[in-house]
């Protein structure tokens, strides 16, 4: 059975669990390949609305695996948050499984994230300061702290030593902030590990297994195209791979086992943080947007930038994820406009760019060329198949499909899980 990859095609919040509903029961695991905490999404079932950070999708799934894979940082604070909330409400979280691979966010990474933006001024990322960032530096740099280590705490003092007598160098020195003693940061891991145990495994060789088992496996990437730290909108981006290409290094799955890419494109654009938006609108448009979308950070709260549909990056998405399905959502949110612009293009000082610029300044400066498609004025909440959507929805769709170059199967008309148009199979 396949092995599926879901990637946002845009800068995150495009509805990927829209996506993973309509595959339901047929999905066996949802793995989390990438990202922590600083990213969430909502899931509505029968007017109950979930809003998760760390935790994988498929944990609203009966009968799912969710695993967190080597390529999650995680906040232990917070992923027991997460399953006690859960558990609260009726939940069984019991499936849950964590990589043995995967970083552990520490605290003193969180103190330093929240400093070095304030630090930064004006020339700051936009981070949630959840201390993701520092905590993929750490990795990078070898000085990082693993899931495994919590079971041996000979092995964890040694690398939370190592580590701080780096990191207080600077909170101390640059900072001003009090430095952090080994044993609180020791005591606070290890508060977890017992709790924390059951749940561990070698991800990569169960997902090996299940896929040899026919057992359908889908990727889910935190973040989005636009957000990846390779091909993103640097620096203005996250610090992981949230492409297709991580769900491989993030998973253990090899790519020669990948079956399908599905990219998730909001039927218009939103951003939240710090960076360039060529589609932005500071206006009545943008607000409509907003409210009617309801686009307000699952994690932050922080009210989303809104804009049009922008086609160029949508055809950049499909390129570098070399997506294989497209599943459009919210379009229900577009109802009632008399005409709904689109970017086809951008002009970079009098040049019609028709493909992502290659340089920063270029995309800085990109300004917006637009094709008006007709609206409609029908509400499609309650619509299930293509056909019966307004003609005018039913054309914004395939012309969406033909600019960015890949079928559009699956169309999000609504927030609860039925509320969905299939075209096609996600898994066919």
């Amino acid at each position: 059975m396949p092995a599926i990859v879901l990637v946002g095609a845009q800068w995150g919040d495009e509805g990927k669990g829209k996506a993973t509903d309509v595959l339901g029961s047929r999905v066996d695991y949802v793995v989390k390949f990438n990202g922590g905490n600083n990213a969430g999404h909502t899931v509505v079932i029968e007017d109950e609305k979930y809003a998760l950070h760390l935790l994988p999708s498929g944990i609203l799934t009966p009968g799912c695996t969710p695993v967190i894979g080597n390529g999650v940082v995680v906040d232990l604070s917070v992923l027991f948050q997460e399953i006690d909330a859960l558990n609260a409400r009726g939940v069984d979280t019991s499936r849950l499984v964590v990589s043995a691979d995967a970083h552990i966010i520490p605290p003193y990474n969180r103190t330093l994230d929240k400093v070095t933006e304030r630090f930064l001024g004006s020339r700051r990322i936009g981070t949630t300061g959840r201390g993701i960032g520092p905590t993929y530096a750490d990795k990078m740099n070898r000085i990082g702290i693993r899931v495994q280590d919590l079971f041996d705490e000979g092995i964890l003092r040694k690398k939370v030593e190592g580590a701080l007598e780096l990191k207080n160098q600077v909170l101390a020195k640059v900072y001003n902030r009090r430095a952090v003693t080994v044993d609180e940061v020791v005591e606070e891991l290890l508060s977890h590990a017992d709790a924390l145990r059951p749940m561990v495994a070698d991800t990569a060789l169960l997902l090996a297994k299940a896929l040899d088992d026919d057992k359908t496996v889908l990727l889910e990437a935190g973040q989005a195209t636009l957000l990846d730290v390779d091909h993103g909108t640097y620096p203005f981006v996250t610090s992981s791979s949230a492409t297709a290409g991580g769900a491989c290094t993030g998973s253990g799955i090899p790519p020669t086992r990948i079956d399908r890419v599905v990219g998730i494109l909001k039927a218009y654009t939103t951003r939240v943080g710090e960076g360039p938006f060529p589609t932005e609108l500071n206006d009545e448009s943008g607000e409509f947007l907003r409210k009617t979308g309801g686009e307000y950070g699952t994690t932050t709260g922080r009210p989303r930038r809104c804009g049009w549909l922008d086609v160029v990056v949508g055809r950049y998405a499909q390129r570098i994820n070399g997506v294989t399905d497209f599943v459009i959502t919210k379009l229900d949110v577009l109802s009632g406009l008399e005409t709904i612009p689109v970017c086809v293009a951008y002009d970079v000082d009098g040049v019609r760019h028709d493909e992502m610029p290659m340089t920063q300044s270029d995309f800085h400066h990109a300004k917006p060329i637009y094709e008006d498609l007709p609206g409609w004025s029908e509400d499609i909440s309650k619509v299930r198949t293509f056909e019966d959507l307004p003609a005018n929805a039913q054309r914004y769709v395939l012309a969406v499909e033909e600019m960015v170059g890949q079928r559009v199967s699956t169309i999000g008309v609504g927030p609860g899980r039925d509320a969905v148009v299939s075209r096609h199979d996600l898994l066919g």
